[in-house]
């Protein structure tokens, strides 16, 4: 697939957005994008999604929103699988960034340590790789074009895998598996498929994934409710029902617990074009 570039001029902001899903690293990478230019907003509420993120900051660095409490990332970070939603907050003034959207099983190959150490928060780049991360910020700080910083990320990723383990097929076969039917699977089934002891199985997709199986397989349930109420198509007891929840009371706890508000007030908020994010205000 080549690269896809766009620009946009709306009330949300103005920028230059370009995305690419280069073939050779189908499995490991979903995406690698870049955006360049200014938001409206300064910030931006992001849902679990079942994938792991890695960003460089080009620019002066975004900031995590935890109540009262605001930090920044390290320019150059990974952040590991998140088990509910977060707000991140926009320097004021243009912006670039580099995000890398990474499968749990290609990033568990490409940085060769248990994922369950990185649940639920972000850490420094370079603790992970060491002066190949610096390497890599400096080439694309010094890259105006937004698709040659692409193709850098994308050379980058393939280096550190030539010389990294793969994942456990069994463990990989059973995340594809719960991700393409949206959580929607028996857990028990799977792991009988794959002859895995329940013990296993649980151990393996921890350190492989970063979640326990059935938890993953909820974010993946959530992740379709999401796309589900995005189309806005039905009302919200059938929703909940398309998306394997018992009933609408099941899906609003699930959706409050996992989003941090209701499923009426994800609807009636400002939403990013081609995405579920949404735009807050400070």
């Amino acid at each position: 697939m080549s690269i896809a570039t766009q620009s946009v001029d709306s009330p949300l902001g103005c920028w230059t957005h370009s995305e690419w899903r280069p073939a050779r690293l189908a499995g490991v990478v979903e995406r690698i994008s870049f955006f360049a230019g200014t938001l409206t907003f300064p910030r931006e509420r992001v849902f679990p999604d079942g994938r792991i993120e890695l960003n460089l900051q080009l620019g002066e660095p975004h900031r995590l929103v935890n109540g009262e409490q605001i930090e920044p990332f390290p320019a150059a970070c990974l952040s590991g699988l998140a088990p509910s939603s977060f707000v991140i907050e926009a320097p004021p003034g243009p912006c670039r960034v580099l995000g890398v959207r990474l499968s749990p099983s290609g990033a568990y190959a490409l940085l060769a340590r248990p994922l369950s150490e990185l649940t639920g928060i972000t850490v420094d780049l370079r603790d992970l790789f060491g002066p190949a991360a610096a390497e890599l910020m400096e080439r694309c700080r010094e890259t105006v074009d937004g698709e040659e910083i692409l193709r850098i990320t994308a050379d980058w990723i393939a280096g550190r895998l030539a010389r990294s383990p793969a994942a456990d097929p069994a463990i990989a076969w059973t995340a594809a598996q719960i991700e393409r039917r949206a959580g929607a699977v028996s857990i028990s089934e799977l792991r009988e498929r794959t002859g895995l002891s329940k013990t296993r199985l649980a151990n393996a997709f921890r350190e492989q994934i970063g979640l326990p199986p059935k938890h993953y397989a909820r974010i993946h349930r959530f992740r379709r409710l999401l796309d589900l109420l995005r189309r806005e198509e039905e009302p919200l007891a059938e929703i909940a029902l398309a998306a394997g929840y018992y009933d609408q009371p099941h899906m609003n706890a699930e959706f409050r617990e996992m989003a941090g508000l209701t499923p009426g007030e994800f609807l009636a908020a400002v939403r990013y074009p081609g995405s579920v994010s949404l735009a807050e205000g400070a």
